[in-house]
């Protein structure tokens, strides 16, 4: 477990929103196997307020970098267990944050967390304000039937979840995936983006846009 405070690869937005950064380490467990997984989660504020970009493993870290401040959103990119683990700690810690996923992973989220409900539906295009900077929710299907990313045009700033890696598209290989649905999300909703954007991804190292557009042919050659 590693956390590292501010992400110093993001200028701050004039009014001193700042992404925070850190990683945790648990399982991710889908279809009869389970898997060792570290995971980025995100923290996107200023000095007052913030919101947390998934939940994963543990939630001492993430409350770390909340610190004193108003958690005003837990936004998830999707709701495979290893993204969602600690809800439920941080609404304990914050219980006036607002739970935000797209419906279309609700099945997924209730092999977690069945007697807890999300407080807000994600849908594409919803704008979750932070500061004085704008979150714009991209529905990104594919890796989840509700895998959504959040552009921080600001910050110059993309999280994707596990939408997009630095080298391509998230698995597909398991149930309620679809590699053609993540290649088009990709291609319609994120790679439309500037080529300068910060990629910043639910596992692993940070890319861009950019860095990535160039190879959507080998990945469709690949197939994954």
């Amino acid at each position: 477990m590693t956390t590292s405070g501010a992400y110093e690869q993001v200028t701050p937005s004039p009014g001193g929103v700042r992404i925070d950064h850190t990683t945790t380490s648990g399982t991710f467990s889908l279809d009869g196997g389970t898997w060792d997984v570290e995971n980025n989660v995100w923290v996107v504020g200023d000095d007052a307020t913030c919101v947390v970009v998934d939940a994963p493993h543990d939630a001492g870290p993430i409350l770390e970098l909340v610190g004193d401040r108003r958690l005003t959103h837990v936004l998830l990119t999707h709701a495979h267990d290893d993204h969602v683990t600690v809800v439920p700690e941080l609404l304990a810690a914050h219980p006036g944050a607002a739970v935000a996923l797209h419906p279309a992973d609700r099945e997924l989220w209730d092999r977690t967390h069945p007697d807890l409900a999300p407080t807000q539906d994600l849908a594409d295009g919803d704008v979750v304000q932070v500061g004085d900077v704008e979150l714009t929710v991209l529905h990104t299907p594919g890796h989840a039937p509700g895998a959504c990313c959040f552009h921080a045009r600001d910050l110059g700033v993309v999280l994707t979840g596990d939408t997009l890696f630095q080298g391509g598209p998230g698995a597909t290989g398991r149930s309620f995936s679809d590699f053609p649905t993540i290649v088009e999300s990709i291609r319609e909703k994120l790679l439309t983006l500037p080529v300068e954007t910060t990629v910043l991804t639910g596992h692993g190292s940070a890319t861009t846009i950019g860095a990535e557009k160039p190879d959507v042919e080998e990945w469709i050659r690949r197939g994954h």
